[in-house]
């Protein structure tokens, strides 16, 4: 697994500027732009991540690379359901659902059964990693 960059604020915004610049992810990635309103601050925050398309909706996984806490913008929707998407070639407003239970499971199963690393970030804490439903 690559190293995650020292300056991960800066990474993001060169991905973000990229990503804007050519109306989508490089080379097809499943890459999305996610804009949240900060849980406190109320300020509007973007961030890249990857996405997992399912049905009408796009997943997210809150993993934080297997970091002990949730990702700033998982606090973010939590509090504030109505989000921005872009993806390649659209933008449109969405309502993100935080998954649950046996719904939560299935679907984190097959996810993991796609993308293994899922199941190495799960390893490594505590915290069961929300999954995100993005639906228009």
């Amino acid at each position: 697994m690559t190293a995650l960059p020292e300056d991960m604020k800066a990474h993001n915004r060169e991905v973000i500027e990229d990503f804007r610049a050519r109306g989508g992810a490089p080379d097809g990635r499943p890459l999305l732009l996610l804009t949240t309103i900060g849980a406190r601050s109320g300020i509007m925050r973007t961030t890249p991540m990857m996405f997992i398309p399912e049905a009408d909706r796009l997943l997210v996984v809150a993993s934080n690379a297997g970091a002990p806490r949730h990702p700033d913008w998982y606090h973010n929707l939590v509090a504030h359901a109505d989000v921005s998407v872009e993806v390649t070639g659209e933008s449109f407003p969405a309502t993100a659902v935080v998954l649950d239970g046996e719904e939560r499971d299935r679907v984190f199963a097959e996810i993991v059964a796609k993308y293994p690393f899922f199941a190495d970030h799960q390893a490594k804490v505590r915290r069961t990693i929300p999954v995100v439903a993005l639906t228009r």
